[in-house]
């Protein structure tokens, strides 16, 4: 479980102040949820190589909007987006054509500081953790989320796009795991995924959900009876 392995971090004193830091478009990682990505560009690979040498932590955050349309833009100097993620690699596996399959477990929110000078191929950077000390404490704030709602609205989404799910593991999964996952996993763009991180509770992340999905369903709605009312 998320919470077992993100354990040990009980606040921002268990985290170091500068963290390898992979920047990449339309992707999130949240506290106690976790985040799977393919890696194969070598500065990345470097990154990992590192981060498995050491601590284990990465940071991960997007690129900024001004940084151009690419998914991580080349070189150390492209803008990045004030917040991201720090998060544990908790799963490896290493493919013949030496890509990396990595699972990341989230830990806690950051803001960004200044790059830290290095010859590293990847970018290490300062990071500050203060505004965001409830992300250690786990399930903080899960009464607060309208779970019924939230579901119907999972349901009728899967139901309009012909996808389906496990409900077993989503029912049996905390208002925070299945909060967090879905933000994670939501194929919206690099805007709505970055809004879904900086929500600055999980009452107001899951209504940001349930609101996005919404506009999509009624957005394309064709009279089948599939959007929401």
């Amino acid at each position: 479980m998320a919470r077992g392995v993100t354990h040990r971090y009980r606040s921002s004193e268990h985290l170091p102040k500068v963290l390898p830091v992979f920047p990449l478009r339309g992707a999130i990682l949240l506290p106690h949820a976790s985040l799977t990505l393919n890696v194969f560009e070598p500065r990345y690979l470097a990154l990992l190589d590192f981060a498995l040498a050491g601590e284990r932590l990465i940071g991960v955050v997007q690129p900024a909007a001004e940084a151009g349309p690419e998914e991580s833009p080349s070189g150390k100097s492209f803008p990045l987006r004030r917040v991201g993620c720090a998060g544990r690699l908790t799963a490896f596996t290493e493919s013949e054509d030496g890509r990396y399959l990595i699972s990341l477990t989230g830990i806690a929110r950051f803001l960004l500081g200044e790059n830290i000078g290095s010859d590293q191929a990847f970018r290490l950077c300062g990071v500050d953790f203060s505004p965001y000390a409830d992300d250690f404490v786990a399930g903080y704030g899960e009464e607060e989320v309208d779970r019924p709602r939230l579901l119907a609205t999972l349901k009728c989404y899967l139901q309009a796009n012909n996808l389906s799910a496990d409900w077993d593991r989503i029912h049996s999964a905390s208002n925070e795991r299945l909060v967090n996952t879905l933000s994670i996993l939501s194929p919206y763009g690099a805007e709505e995924k970055q809004a879904l991180l900086e929500a600055p509770d999980l009452k107001t992340r899951a209504e940001a959900l349930v609101a996005l999905a919404e506009m999509e369903l009624a957005a394309r709605d064709d009279g089948s009876g599939t959007s929401l009312q």
